[in-house]
């Protein structure tokens, strides 16, 4: 059974104009603290040999210094109410095997990987479906690296939707909490998926990411493939060479990405819809071999191919789009 959710008509004109200027202004700020952050952190020092008064320097530089010393906090109460505008902007839309709920009751007695592709520049099909899911799902955390975590103000503002350290031990900790605390959502392409982006050529980072189900035979946990349409299309990047491999030591993307106009901002014609298929029910290996790695592998690039052919035609822009990995 397949459920489709539609957050806002694409057929017809918005018709609270208020409602797409808010997810405008949402959306946009995501993209844009992005390109800042690293400006405003590099303007930081030098603010004092610039200004004359050490004091107004230390004001300038006092929200990094405030977002340096204080942890990521998750907040169930912004991603639920004040960023519901952008369901809007996007025309965002949901095809579930199934519900949100039976997923809940699935992570009663099976702990799940919930895999995430494409990565995109930024995750806006994946910032939508946090907005869109009951309260009672939104403990469900997003396994990141590491310097994310420790990257100032992105690592707050990325932080609302609930993080946690993408390292093996931290990981299987987090498999031993109950229901959908013990779960996870995993971007199985990384930051190296991130440069892959086109709209031209669906590009999956995967042939080589075999990790995450090596893990996941060996503590019991099942997979859930879902695809992210539209986190490929909604901004482009450029992907000079370099850059990908200085992004993959730094654990953040060094690059720039654009939009609307050219600037910074997700494009606002591009539909995004969230596909989620059925569980992967996969054998509990304590020391998996390389052929039973090679073979779930297999599997789960046979869910991902299925997931994006029979969802393709639903949006303008991937009807002719192929799947690369």
């Amino acid at each position: 059974m397949i459920i489709s959710t539609s957050f806002a008509n694409p057929t017809k004109p918005m018709k609270n104009p208020l409602t797409w200027w808010l997810g405008f202004l949402t959306a946009s700020l995501f993209s844009l603290t992005y390109i800042l952050t690293p400006i405003y952190c590099i303007a930081c020092p030098m603010s004092f040999f610039i200004y004359e008064s050490w004091q107004t320097a230390f004001l300038f530089s006092l929200p990094l210094l405030i977002s340096i010393l204080l942890p990521p906090m998750q907040s169930t109460t912004i991603v639920g109410s004040w960023l519901k505008p952008m369901l809007s902007y996007f025309q965002y839309q949901e095809s579930l095997a199934q519900s949100n709920q039976e997923i809940m009751e699935y992570a009663k007695s099976r702990r799940f990987i919930l895999c995430f592709q494409p990565h995109g520049v930024i995750s806006y099909v994946g910032f939508c479906a946090a907005v869109s899911m009951p309260p009672e799902m939104r403990p469900l955390q997003s396994a990141v690296a590491s310097s994310l975590l420790q990257t100032p103000i992105l690592k707050h503002l990325i932080g609302i939707f609930g993080l946690t350290n993408a390292s093996k031990k931290n990981l299987i900790n987090q498999f031993r909490k109950p229901g959908i605390h013990g779960c996870i959502v995993l971007y199985v392409g990384g930051i190296a998926e991130l440069f892959k982006c086109s709209r031209t050529e669906e590009r999956l980072f995967l042939s080589k990411r075999k990790g995450f189900i090596k893990l996941a035979l060996q503590q019991n946990v099942d997979i859930v493939p879902a695809y992210l349409f539209g986190n490929t299309s909604v901004l482009s990047v450029w992907n000079w060479g370099p850059l990908a491999s200085l992004s993959r030591s730094c654990g953040v993307a060094l690059t720039y990405f654009w939009g609307l106009g050219g600037l910074p901002i997700p494009r606002a014609n591009e539909k995004l819809l969230y596909a989620r298929g059925n569980p992967m029910q996969l054998p509990h290996i304590k020391e998996p071999t390389q052929a039973d790695i090679d073979h779930w592998h297999g599997k789960y690039c046979e869910q991902v191919r299925k997931l994006y052919e029979s969802h393709q035609d639903k949006l303008p822009h991937y009807k002719h789009k192929k799947i690369v990995y």
